[in-house]
């Protein structure tokens, strides 16, 4: 948890901003970073075992010799099967550490899988807990998540009745409409399923900060674009077999289905077709905007939004008043006249559309054969568009999942008793403190900063208070939140599936009605140039235009431009859009944060020294240092969020190694070379 006991100036990001946004902005700072730390929680915990283990065995040993522990050899074998050593480094180091990450899979999901089979330890082994009332819940949720010879033995039935609950099918020649909205608001609360737009809570990313109801672009199951989409008509048929399977599944009869499948089918292409990508979103210049639910009734009016939002997120008081972010007001606009216009003429068509998208959102809690059919179809729709097809997860690793999800306060408190260690939170507290150590140091050496704001830095980050490891929450959760009282378990998986739905959804809500704690952020360790880039986040705002009136704002913009040159220069992915203006304070953080993160870690060597190097890789103790820095940047580019606010990986590694003189000397880089430019910037 770091807590800061000054307030300050966070990050401010390139969004719209509303007057309600323009509220408590003396908050600015410990909102920023509590929500920063927040974001970034999984990924910390992700790379804890990767980046603590790394800098433990670097740190250790008393001379350059082979270290031959199991962690280290661990992260041979990681090494050696994510990287290409036939590339130059000083060319395109990314592919030098990361070059068969395709194949292998990103260490982050790597690790990840290696944390659901601790999971799965558990969860297989209930004796070996002390269980509080209620939290034996999650292990029963397991083991009928497991249960695939009941699960098929309930067959089709179980979804039969909530179909029933929906007012039943004119498949099944049993259906009696419900009012539309009545059944949108059904399908929103009861089961999560969104089939129009997405509902959620989330804070915003702007100041105050504050939760908020968001409304954004559905995930649609098959994107189809016509005439813009190779292989359509084959496509088409493959959706349209897929639907007969799902009908037949049901105990319904194929040959009745021609008419609704074709028109789900119409309906999918038209959604397509009114989503605006994030790209053209973040060009525009704006990700979402704040509206009442008065003005979108007005602008949306087949949705009744108060109705369907007030059933979705009880117990919150909603009134026409209430303000909810919503990221791309023109799709609601066609999406209503689209509803408007088929609710007049096919009603029965709309529910079966309906119908097959729920299928597909609780296929984990239905017989085998269901996701079968949808896996079936990912893979040939993948072999036609040349997307990935959907992966194939084995069992325990869905139910994992899916325990987590709903009971994450009593996983959470036994994970960390399982995994988090004396010993890993001294190596934390004294990595961190090496980090921030150097950083208050090395502030003396920026030169755009004046001594006065340089004084009120260092001292901010003096006052930063750091509790490493477990949070408050996870060790000594509220008895409240982990009886699960609401939580039914059986007749049917499908039906205790569906109340840990509902109490989930409780749960969270409930968790954004209470009061935020201040000045506090959660963090469950972190290592090296991490933590250096998540402490030069807290100055994000002396970057900006105005944000530093007594620096040297010449000095400053001439870094900046610099820097932003420098990320221009360098190749961008294949198949990726990259603006470098718009992620120029990320920039900022990754070059700082790996300048910094050296500067500590040559420090920490002249205080112990003696090294370790990994046998069999080739690398000093240096050259693994920068290795280890891209080791965690690996994952495939491709598969980035275009809403991401930061580089593609290939430019966050090669962009902050090109701007570092001690990464050209170590690896011997020729005059010339990608990562060695003929000037450098200092911005940190």
């Amino acid at each position: 948890m770091w807590t800061e006991q000054a307030s300050g100036s966070g990050t401010r990001r390139r969004w719209e901003r509303s007057p309600e946004e323009e509220l408590h902005t003396a908050q600015d700072g410990w909102w920023q970073m509590t929500l920063r730390a927040l974001r970034t929680l999984l990924l910390f915990s992700i790379i804890l075992g990767l980046s603590l283990l790394l800098w433990g065995y670097v740190f250790q040993g008393c001379g350059p010799s082979p270290c031959k522990t199991s962690v280290c050899q661990d992260l041979l074998d990681l090494y050696l099967a994510s990287g290409n050593t036939s590339v130059a480094p000083c060319t395109d180091f990314f592919s030098f550490a990361c070059g068969n990450i395709n194949r292998t899979g990103s260490p982050f999901q790597a690790l990840a899988e290696e944390n659901k089979r601790r999971v799965r330890r558990i969860l297989e082994t209930p004796g070996s807990w002390r269980l509080a009332p209620g939290e034996e819940k999650a292990f029963e949720f397991y083991n009928s998540c497991m249960n695939m010879s009941a699960i098929e033995a309930a067959g089709a039935s179980p979804f039969r009745q909530v179909i029933e609950e929906l007012g039943g099918w004119s498949i099944f020649g049993n259906w009696t409409p419900l009012d539309f909205n009545q059944t949108l608001s059904l399908l929103m609360s009861q089961y999560g399923h969104f089939p129009f737009f997405r509902a959620y809570l989330k804070p915003l990313p702007t100041p105050p900060y504050l939760p908020v109801i968001q409304i954004d672009q559905p995930e649609l199951d098959v994107l189809l674009k016509q005439k813009q989409e190779p292989n359509y008509a084959q496509i088409l048929r493959e959706y349209l077999s897929y639907l007969n399977r799902l009908v037949t599944l049901l105990g319904g009869d194929p040959t009745k289905v021609g008419n609704d499948a074709s028109y789900s089918l119409f309906i999918n292409s038209q959604l397509n077709q009114f989503l605006r990508p994030g790209e053209q979103q973040q060009a525009q210049g704006k990700v979402f905007e704040m509206v009442t639910i008065d003005q979108l009734q007005r602008v949306a009016p087949a949705i009744d939004w108060l109705s369907c939002l007030q059933a979705t997120f009880a117990p919150m008081s909603l009134s026409p008043s209430y303000h909810v972010a919503v990221h791309d007001l023109e799709y609601l606009k066609n999406m209503s006249q689209l509803i408007e216009k088929d609710l007049m003429k096919h009603r029965d068509f709309l529910q079966s559309h309906i119908i097959f998208g729920l299928v597909k959102t609780l296929s984990p809690a239905l017989d085998s054969q269901f996701q079968e059919a949808h896996r079936s179809l990912s893979q040939k729709v993948g072999e036609l568009t040349g997307r990935p097809p959907m992966p194939v997860h084995p069992r325990w690793m869905t139910c994992v999942e899916k325990t987590e999800a709903f009971f994450e306060p009593t996983l959470a408190t036994l994970f960390i008793k399982e995994t988090f260690k004396p010993s890993t939170h001294s190596a934390a507290m004294e990595l961190f403190t090496t980090i921030k150590d150097t950083f208050i140091s090395h502030l003396h050496t920026v030169p755009w900063m004046d001594r006065e704001t340089r004084a009120e830095a260092q001292d901010r980050l003096t006052q930063l208070q750091v509790k490493m490891g477990p949070s408050e929450w996870a060790l000594k959760p509220d008895p409240a939140r982990q009886e699960y009282d609401d939580v039914q378990l059986g007749p049917s998986f499908l039906q205790t599936f569906l109340s840990c739905v509902r109490s989930r959804q409780a749960r969270v809500i409930q968790g954004f009605l209470q009061p935020f704690s201040s000045h506090r952020a959660v963090n469950f360790g972190a290592a090296g140039s991490i933590m250096a880039r998540e402490l030069l986040h807290i100055f994000d705002q002396l970057l900006l235009p105005g944000g530093c009136p007594a620096c040297d704002t010449r000095a400053l913009q001439k870094a900046l431009l610099c820097l932003e040159r420098l990320y221009a220069a360098l190749p961008s992915p294949k198949g990726t859009s990259f603006n470098v203006s718009r992620t120029l304070l990320e920039d900022a953080a990754d070059a700082g944060a790996l300048a910094i993160a050296l500067k500590a870690y040559k420090k920490r060597l002249v205080l112990f020294r003696g090294e370790t190097i990994l046998p069999n890789l080739d690398l000093s103790p240096r050259q693994l240092f920068f290795r280890s820095y891209a080791q965690v940047m690996c994952r495939d580019p491709s598969t980035q969020d275009p809403q991401d606010i930061r580089s593609p990986p290939t430019l966050r590694v090669h962009g902050p190694l090109s701007d570092s003189p001690a990464f050209t000397r170590h690896f011997r880089c020729p005059q010339g070379a990608l990562l060695n430019p003929p000037s450098r910037c200092q911005l940190w």
